[in-house]
């Protein structure tokens, strides 16, 4: 049985994405690379919204252009073998490979189908999450907080949620983020 896992890069206060429309708040280099590549071993579907979906297109060919170093080729490779849904009522046509289009985000469709996956399901992007942080079917958050103040933006959590978390792990990047994992509290 699978998880579904919320995790996104977010800013000291919170923000998945700033006010700007930027979400750099974290330098990705070869270190967290390799990191996301490993934590991606357990991965078997990608969940997006269609701005996260056309960020993450990137990866479809970032390992056919020789100037980059080979950490992404690998990163871009690792992305590639993941499943990818992606939620949307516009987006026509998808860009890479094992990806398919859901029109609407239906929870208890989603918790069926992680509970019968043999790997983790992620959920990206702070309002497709937010869907799912409402409907309660997120396992486990996995924030990476980068040092920097957005000042505003889009929350990683939406606004009026209330969670006890239990802290799972931590992991400390040279560049001054953390990657924390926790699960929400049955009580």
């Amino acid at each position: 049985m699978g998880s579904l896992i919320y995790s996104m890069i977010t800013s000291l206060d919170g923000y998945a994405i700033g006010p700007d429309g930027s979400s750099e708040f974290l330098d990705v280099d070869q270190e967290a690379h390799d990191f996301f590549a490993q934590q991606m071993t357990s991965f078997g579907t990608f969940l997006y919204g269609r701005r996260m979906y056309e960020t993450m297109l990137f990866w479809e060919t970032a390992h056919l252009d020789p100037d980059y170093p080979p950490f992404i080729a690998d990163f871009a490779r690792a992305w590639q073998a993941i499943d990818k849904v992606v939620y949307s009522r516009t987006l026509e046509d998808v860009a890479s490979e094992r990806t398919r289009i859901e029109r609407s985000f239906e929870p208890e469709e989603v918790r069926a189908f992680v509970t019968a996956s043999d790997l983790d399901v992620t959920i990206d992007g702070p309002e497709l999450a937010a869907q799912a942080i409402r409907a309660g079917i997120v396992d486990e958050f996995q924030p990476i907080v980068g040092p920097v103040v957005a000042g505003g933006g889009t929350p990683f959590f939406p606004a009026g949620t209330t969670l006890a978390l239990e802290l799972l792990n931590e992991y400390r990047f040279a560049s001054g983020g953390v990657w924390l994992r926790y699960r929400p509290t049955r009580t």
